[in-house]
């Protein structure tokens, strides 16, 4: 690393972001002004690819931008009860439980359109399926 930081590249390399989301995350307001050189290129330092790494692995986690800009003031502020970082984090996973469950009635709707013994286009089961628009998933379940 230089003295004074190191490139946007070189940061992109460091923290597995790419160059333009590290950009659109200065721009929505997630990693803050970097610091400059004369010639007005970037450079970050060791605790901007500190934030960036934790941006990363959240977003890796499923959580959304906004859930992260509250987890990053929350982490700016060490001394903070941890309360609202696992409220946070608990909300995260409700959401997914949510999705796990929407995904297993998907998947036990396209199993059960795939037990198909028929072997025609007119008696198949998949297509029956598909043109059953009375019924929907969400309905059922």
């Amino acid at each position: 690393m230089m003295g004074h930081g190191v490139s946007i590249g070189e940061a992109s390399k460091a923290s597995g972001i790419k160059v333009p989301t590290i950009r659109y995350y200065e721009q929505i307001g997630l990693m803050p002004e970097t610091a400059r050189t004369e010639g007005n290129r970037r450079l970050y330092d060791e605790a901007d690819l500190q934030r960036l790494r934790f941006i990363r692995h959240s977003r890796e986690l499923g959580f959304e931008v906004e859930a992260i800009r509250q987890l990053l003031e929350l982490s700016d502020h060490p001394s903070r009860s941890c309360a609202d970082a696992d409220a946070i984090a608990r909300t995260h996973l409700a959401d997914i439980d949510h999705k796990i469950a929407r995904l297993t009635a998907l998947r036990e709707e396209v199993v059960r359109m795939t037990d198909c013994p028929r072997d025609t286009v007119a008696h198949c089961r998949v297509i029956e399926v598909l043109g059953d628009h009375g019924e929907c998933l969400h309905e059922r379940h």
